[in-house]
């Protein structure tokens, strides 16, 4: 416990200035300081994988900046820093009824060298989950609150909320 809580004290000391959702991307240094854009493309879900109806996730505004700032030898990511604003528009594709997400959350992302990795984030990220893939039953949520999201090599997915901050919002039930 006192490991965890460290971690998460030392996220939230280091995401004070950030914002954004996770997500991954490559680059460089630049006249900007590091930071690189991030695309997020649309997509769309088939009926069943997330929710019971096939849906499309397509951003509205998209300002997610990421800052590689540690690699491995090899040069590939250890650490990321994630910001920016991300408004997502989530459409249910049999009736139109869509939900618009504001998915700008702050995270710093640690990648194990097996391809596992974990965000430490607050605020508001859009994820989903198959069946039986993770802690949360087959859907998209809308993740917020002060937590990490543990993804594995073998695409496991769990989100720990830290105690009293815990929100989640049912994407599939908004839309459906």
């Amino acid at each position: 416990m006192r490991r965890y809580a460290a971690a998460t004290a030392a996220a939230l000391c280091l995401t004070a200035t950030l914002a954004a959702p996770a997500a991954t991307a490559a680059g460089g240094e630049g006249d900007d300081g590091g930071w690189r854009p991030v695309d997020y493309p649309p997509v769309n879900y088939p009926a069943g994988e997330r929710c019971d109806f096939p849906f499309r996730t397509e951003p509205l505004l998209d300002e997610t900046m990421v800052k590689t700032v540690a690699t491995y030898p090899d040069g590939s990511p250890k650490t990321e820093l994630y910001k920016g604003a991300l408004l997502v528009r989530v459409t249910n594709l049999e009736t139109g009824a869509s939900y618009d997400a504001d998915a700008g959350g702050r995270s710093i992302v640690r990648y194990a060298p097996d391809g596992g990795h974990v965000y430490y984030a607050t605020g508001p990220v859009l994820i989903g989950f198959k069946d039986g893939q993770g802690n949360l039953p087959r859907g998209e949520y809308l993740v917020d609150g002060v937590y990490t999201l543990e993804i594995t090599a073998s695409g496991h997915r769990t989100v720990t909320w830290k105690e009293g901050t815990k929100k989640l919002t049912d994407v599939c039930n908004k839309i459906a």
